[in-house]
């Protein structure tokens, strides 16, 4: 049992609990008579893998600290079970401590589960006979076959002069994820990429544009997109729903899927979390910022065709493979695509006496910021895929092709915000104070962090790509889950940290 201070009482329900998570994770098969009236879900015993693979013999030890901890104790049961079986486990770290970034706690309004059911086996997470039987699985597979499963806490900081709502695009997020386990990635820059996944919706019909051009207004469709959307499949494509390519109900990745003819037909908007690796072996743990300043942002949607995951058309196939288009076009120098702006190596790469740096997108001299910006901000994405997907009247009518109209789109957009021509959006120009295509600021051209419905964990090795690897589908994916909603937020950190930007 850990030390309390002499003012801290432990009430008996949380005693209770205490000894119960103990009980189980010294392998006792009789549970206290209170935890078998628990539910399932809310039981929680400690994993230890099997012979010849060694256990945590501080499982009990260690479960009791993170139920107990400050940032866990009122987190959701589900979450909070979760974080404490990872506890229970092998591992090189406990689950990560979240520290308050504000003088007030940090608040719980989302978090993600993840697994590795979600989604068809794939090389990565599973064993295939004549494919990969003969070599060790380079993602799960550690101690010993161990199930691979993961955390994600999102958590707005309640800072001065902030929005408190996390619906608003300024407000300030945090990310932790804890994974257990995945192995150390060692060869060719190979790595573990986060991704918040916004599924692309049906928006509200509006008149169009009044420059004549008959193009729909920023975040909405005209009144033909709309029928013609609501006429596909059997109905589906209506406002408010998540839009599906041929118009049927949704059908989310899943474990029946088969590459390349059977996948999901919503269409993902990838937000990138960064890069992972594994602690010592196979335990994995991450921090991230939600915010505008650069992080919510979405790789270039030009370099789609280019991954291996994109179809030519509605109803085809993926085949950017057979076709020998893997890493045809990068956006390694940044523009708007091969039907937009492309730029001079010399002016807008990466110059060695001064470096791109996309973490440079906030100062006080507008010069000193970041101009070779590769992304786009996340709403802007959105629209780029309003324009491919559901503005079949609105947006070039009659192109079937993919390709086409993704190219197009991202050039066009783009345009509507990049105030000097150059093809790109830069810290200056996509700051959410800055006013564009007349609108008094950005903040439009910003998703929340409430309108990414899933999470996945990737597979990837250095391709010289931002989008992720065989995008958008789940041939690289190795974790996913769905966001579940935490309302009203809760207390999820302990103690202050030193950082007070």
């Amino acid at each position: 049992m850990t030390h309390r201070r002499s003012n801290e009482v432990m009430t008996k329900p949380a005693a209770a609990v205490i000894g119960w998570v103990s009980l189980l994770a010294m392998g006792l098969a009789t549970l206290p008579a209170h935890a078998k009236d628990e539910p399932a879900s809310r039981r929680t015993h400690a994993e230890q893998p099997p012979p010849p693979c060694h256990p945590n013999p501080r499982a009990a030890l260690d479960m009791e600290t993170v139920a107990n901890r400050g940032d866990i104790r009122k987190l959701p049961a589900p979450l909070k079970e979760r974080l404490v079986q990872l506890a229970g486990r092998p591992h090189s770290v406990l689950p990560v401590q979240a520290f308050a970034e504000a003088d007030q706690p940090s608040q719980l309004f989302q978090y993600y589960l993840l697994d590795t059911t979600g989604f068809e086996p794939n090389v990565f997470t599973t064993s295939i006979p004549g494919v990969n039987d003969a070599v060790q699985l380079s993602v799960t597979g550690a101690n010993c076959g161990l199930p691979t499963i993961g955390a994600v806490r999102v958590v707005l900081e309640p800072k001065p002069g902030l929005p408190t709502d996390p619906n608003d695009p300024q407000a300030f997020i945090d990310v932790f994820t804890d994974i257990d386990p995945l192995f150390v990635i060692n060869n060719e820059s190979g790595w573990y990429e986060g991704w918040m996944i916004h599924d692309l919706t049906v928006p509200n019909s509006a008149p169009p544009r009044s420059d004549g051009t008959g193009a729909a207004t920023f975040g909405t469709i005209t009144a033909a997109d709309a029928d013609a959307l609501k006429a596909m499949g059997t109905g589906n494509n209506v406002s408010g729903n998540i839009f599906t390519t041929d118009g049927g109900a949704v059908h989310f990745p899943n474990a029946s899927d088969h590459f390349p003819d059977v996948q999901t037909n919503v269409v993902p908007l990838q937000e990138s979390m960064g890069a992972y690796n594994a602690m010592q072996q196979s335990d994995v743990h991450a921090y991230w910022e939600f915010n505008y300043l650069g992080t919510n942002w979405i790789h270039p949607l030009y370099e789609l065709p280019f991954t291996g995951g994109f179809p030519d058309a509605f109803g085809q196939p993926p085949d950017s493979f057979e076709d020998g288009e893997i890493g045809f076009l990068q956006s390694i120098v940044p523009g708007s695509g091969p039907h937009g702006i492309n730029n001079m190596a010399s002016v807008f790469g990466d110059n060695p006496n001064l470096p791109r740096d996309p973490d440079k997108f906030d100062g006080d001299v507008d010069a000193q910021r970041e101009f070779r910006q590769r992304g786009i901000p996340s709403g802007l994405a959105n629209e780029v895929l309003l324009d491919v997907y559901e503005r079949p009247a609105s947006f070039e009518p009659g192109v079937t092709d993919l390709e086409r109209r993704l190219f197009d789109a991202y050039a066009a957009e783009v345009a509507r915000v990049d105030q000097n021509g150059d093809g790109i959006v830069s810290a200056v120009e996509g700051d959410i104070d800055t006013a564009s295509d007349g609108f008094p600021d950005n903040t439009r051209l910003f998703l929340p962090a409430t309108a990414f419905n899933r999470f996945a964990v990737t597979r990837e090795i250095n391709d010289g790509l931002l989008a992720p690897r065989f995008a958008p589908s789940q041939r690289a994916w190795i974790l996913t889950g769905t966001r579940v909603p935490v309302s009203p937020a809760v207390n999820a950190s302990a103690g202050r940290d030193a950082d007070d930007r």
